[in-house]
């Protein structure tokens, strides 16, 4: 059996977006990696139990949009605080590497924590911050971008010119 890697992805809010699935199915591994999704629960509303199915939500809307990209993937809902729910699903030799994947700069509470590199020290992994909405503004941009004009072609049929 050939070797795969095995990737943790860190997500939330952006578990589901396409920006992500996009870019995990196009990383040069793709068909050869295996991903688990961890999803923390949420802090919604007064009791756990309301974040707790937020967060499964989130897991199941995920996967799905990952298993329609072609990827192999499973997942799991974790604590609420991010560093604890990938303490509590690392095992040594489990994982190659890690994603994270957060909201853009200042909407973002996990940069403020400087999530990317704390899990970098607790894992002792390579760890790659992914931002979901940055990838698709640039998928849009190419998606947008008139191919250039060519010149139209003029038929002069048979006098060419001077002969």
């Amino acid at each position: 059996m050939a070797y795969r890697t095995r990737v943790l992805v860190v997500a939330n809010r952006t578990a589901d977006s396409e920006g992500l699935a996009h870019a995990l199915s196009e990383r040069t591994d793709a068909t050869d990696a295996a991903f688990t999704l961890l999803v923390p629960a949420t802090h919604r509303g007064p009791d756990r139990p309301q974040g707790r199915e937020v967060a499964r939500t989130q897991l199941a809307a995920g996967l799905k949009r990952f298993r329609d990209a072609g990827l192999e993937v499973d997942g799991a809902v974790g604590d609420p605080d991010p560093i604890v729910a990938v303490s509590e699903v690392w095992k040594p030799g489990q994982f190659d590497e890690v994603i994270v994947s957060t909201l853009e700069g200042d909407a973002s509470r996990w940069l403020e924590y400087d999530l990317p590199h704390r899990i970098a020290k607790l894992t002792d992994c390579q760890v790659q911050h992914v931002v979901p909405s940055r990838v698709e503004r640039e998928l849009a941009r190419k998606s947008l971008r008139r191919p250039l004009r060519q010149r139209p072609k003029r038929s002069l049929g048979p006098f060419a010119g001077p002969a």
